[in-house]
């Protein structure tokens, strides 16, 4: 476990991907030898992983790299006229989905430097993207005025939305538990009709990726029989759908959230673990990371595979979700499970 894990940390904190003042790059392009610009949201998921990644290994470069990342987000990347978090630095969008994810982020550090930032962030999500039952995905700044919905997932209101509403839970509040079963209801309401919501097998797969998010979130709430059920039933849809998409075009973040999805809900007791499925998906997490001489590349894992070919995307999300994944399957073949849902990444 040390060698992957060590392997994936360096990746983070030496390859670039992260840039001098904490700010994280949504992936790297091995064909065009660049990143393309800072992410808001992929920077609060950075956080969340160096937090673990500390927790794991004990080791302080992690947490260094977790306050640095979240100083950025706190100080640099809020936008203080219109009191939320762009999608990207000067951006005029906001989303509702990073929003919760960078608060998630702030939280995972511990830290009361960052508890104020997290709860402004945390108003932000309940007021700014508010909507007629439920929440708007994107809204634009400075008049925080709803975008018009479009037929991409990210751009709809769907229940993958409830993981960026745990984001009230980690607060630890009761105004936000309750916010939080609100959002809850409307994702069990809606959420059968978010699969396979696409023609296009190819898209299909793209959507299996927020579809983990729902499920992940009521990790939350797994006890509660509507959600245990829900859970059960939509590991198995996932992975009937990775397996028949994957020879056409596979994702390594869905095959890592499924595998924590399995993992997790096992050792909360409310769902049987297959292990020859979660074997199989450990063994297809693990051919996404990649071994080279270049740093740019070298324990980072890839973003999927189309017909077979890797893509030229080494992402920070796979890395996370991946080395996160793997590490679960480790301690639970071991007998040594150590984790708590709120470690999520």
């Amino acid at each position: 476990m040390a060698t992957f894990l060590e392997d994936a940390g360096r990746w983070f904190l030496h390859s670039g991907i992260r840039a001098p003042g904490g700010g994280v790059a949504r992936y790297y392009r091995s064909d065009l030898k660049r990143n393309v610009p800072i992410s808001t949201e992929i920077t609060g998921y950075a956080v969340s992983t160096f937090s673990y990644l500390r927790s794991v290994t004990g080791d302080q470069v992690y947490r260094d790299a977790a306050i640095e990342s979240a100083a950025f987000l706190a100080n640099d990347a809020w936008n203080v006229d219109a009191h939320t978090f762009p999608f990207e630095i000067a951006s005029n969008l906001a989303y509702f989905f990073d929003v919760g994810i960078i608060v998630r982020g702030l939280l995972s550090t511990d830290a009361e430097e960052f508890c104020g930032r997290a709860r402004d962030g945390a108003l932000s999500l309940a007021f700014d993207f508010l909507g007629d039952g439920g929440f708007h995905p994107i809204i634009e700044l400075p008049e925080k005025r709803p975008l018009d919905y479009e037929r991409a997932w990210s751009r709809r209101p769907g229940c993958y939305q409830l993981k960026s509403a745990s984001a009230w839970l980690a607060l630890g509040e009761q105004h936000g538990a309750r916010m939080f079963d609100h959002a809850l209801e409307s994702a069990l309401r809606t959420h059968e009709s978010f699969l396979p919501g696409d023609p296009d097998r190819q898209r299909v797969m793209d959507r299996l990726h927020p579809y983990c998010y729902f499920l992940e979130a009521l990790l939350f709430v797994a006890r509660r029989d509507e959600c245990a059920a829900v859970l059960a039933e939509g590991i198995e849809r996932v992975a009937d759908l990775l397996r028949d998409i994957s020879p056409e075009f596979e994702r390594s973040d869905v095959c890592a959230q499924l595998l924590r999805l399995r993992l997790a809900a096992h050792h909360l007791g409310v769902v049987s673990l297959d292990e020859t499925a979660a074997a199989e998906e450990a063994q297809r997490v693990a051919g996404y990371q990649a071994w080279s001489q270049d740093p740019r590349l070298d324990g980072g894992f890839w973003f999927g595979r189309r017909g077979g070919e890797m893509l030229p995307y080494m992402n920070p999300v796979s890395t996370a979700f991946s080395l996160q994944a793997l590490t679960l399957w480790k301690q639970h073949g071991a007998g040594n499970w150590q984790f708590d849902v709120a470690q999520l990444i």
